[in-house]
């Protein structure tokens, strides 16, 4: 667990994903949250079920590298969003990070907090040297996260901005 002055990020467990993916508040019970309110996608769902449950479960890997991490707001005690490594450190030390913040919290800095935070962990890992993101090349919020973490923009194609921060 993460903690900062506004959230707290949480890595869960295979049960904690299962719950995460019904949608049905059992997870916000298990974690004694107030109910939030978010969509997940078929494609969403589709990676959970082929990726990240499989690798969660998975004993040799290192589960903080392949889970779900719930970003809460700790004013409202609630699920605000959340962020996930893709995989875990290739050869050369680098991961690659994914985050999403609900609807309703969008733009008041808090997945620019959440981002700090979990870059902060991940310099005190030895073998994370450096991390990519990608994001749409449409969605300018989600490239001045990145910016205002330290990001740069490293190459792009047809619909996407490619961006690493080397430690």
């Amino acid at each position: 667990m993460i903690e900062s002055h506004n959230l707290i990020l949480k890595p869960l467990s295979s049960k904690q994903l299962t719950k995460y993916l019904k949608n049905d508040g059992s997870l916000e019970k298990d974690l004694r949250l107030n109910r939030s309110q978010y969509i997940i996608s078929n494609k969403v769902e589709e990676g959970f079920v082929e990726n990240i449950l499989p690798d969660v479960k998975d004993a040799g890997k290192n589960h903080l590298f392949t889970s779900l991490w719930v970003i809460i707001l700790k004013t409202q005690s609630k699920i605000i969003g959340d962020i996930h490594f893709l995989s875990l450190p290739d050869v050369d030390g680098e991961i690659e990070i994914g985050y999403s913040t609900f609807k309703a919290f969008r733009g008041k800095g808090y997945m620019t907090e959440a981002i700090a935070c979990i870059l902060a962990w991940a310099k005190r890992q030895d073998f994370v040297k450096s991390i990519f993101a990608q994001t749409a090349k449409t969605n300018m919020p989600s490239w001045r996260i990145l910016e205002k973490n330290g990001f740069e923009k490293v190459g792009d194609d047809e619909s996407l901005f490619n961006w690493r921060l080397i430690f």
